[in-house]
């Protein structure tokens, strides 16, 4: 992850944010998603005025190389604090249409975890062909993209920092709340937001 030298003021607005976009993860009832899974378009329409309303605005930038395609994602507040983040996948066909599929989802899954969004995974196939569940290989000759990395031990140190001052139940909570039962548990996609969270609470 990228970012400004300070974020004092986006983590405020992205938590604002976020309250805001909590109906998205209490059921079918609510006004944004209208399936199972979340598409690109539903995403953004979830993410739009919030982002808006707080000040927050995003850029994405569609990237390729070496048969791999994703974007970088940039969020900004009018302050002129930004973070960023990159995601690239490995194309199931290395042609135009694949390189579309990848950088499809990849715009998708990293505006959605940026934003906290949870929804079921259902189009990542269309982006690298993985297999239907972790623990079993699909043999095939397209390279499967890998499963989210867990945080390195650097990380959980940087996360523990940003924490002091913090109560540790409310920073248990924070990392409840994203799906985590420990903070060795977490995912490098989560762990940028995570950390906003945290920050957040000092204010």
């Amino acid at each position: 992850m990228n970012k400004s030298e300070s974020i004092k003021n986006i983590a405020i607005a992205m938590n604002k944010a976020q309250a805001e976009m909590s109906g998205a993860k209490k059921g079918s009832a609510n006004p944004f998603f209208k399936s199972s899974y979340a598409n690109l378009e539903e995403v953004i329409q979830c993410v739009k005025a919030p982002f808006a309303e707080n000040g927050l605005s995003f850029m994405q930038f569609p990237k390729a190389v070496d048969g791999f395609a994703g974007v970088e994602l940039i969020i900004m507040h009018v302050s002129g604090e930004w973070i960023s983040q990159e995601l690239m996948l490995k194309c199931a066909k290395n042609d135009p249409q694949g390189m579309g599929s990848a950088i499809t989802y990849a715009r998708r899954y990293t505006l959605q975890s940026a934003a906290g969004l949870p929804s079921e995974d259902d189009d990542g196939n269309a982006a690298s062909k993985p297999p239907a569940r972790p623990q079993y290989k699909q043999p095939a000759p397209v390279q499967a993209a890998p499963a989210p990395s867990v945080i390195t031990p650097a990380q959980v140190k940087r996360l523990m920092t940003i924490a002091n001052g913090v109560p540790v139940d409310q920073v248990k909570a924070v990392i409840k709340h994203h799906g985590f039962t420990s903070s060795k548990d977490i995912t490098t996609f989560a762990y940028t937001q995570i950390c906003l969270d945290v920050e957040a609470l000092k204010k």
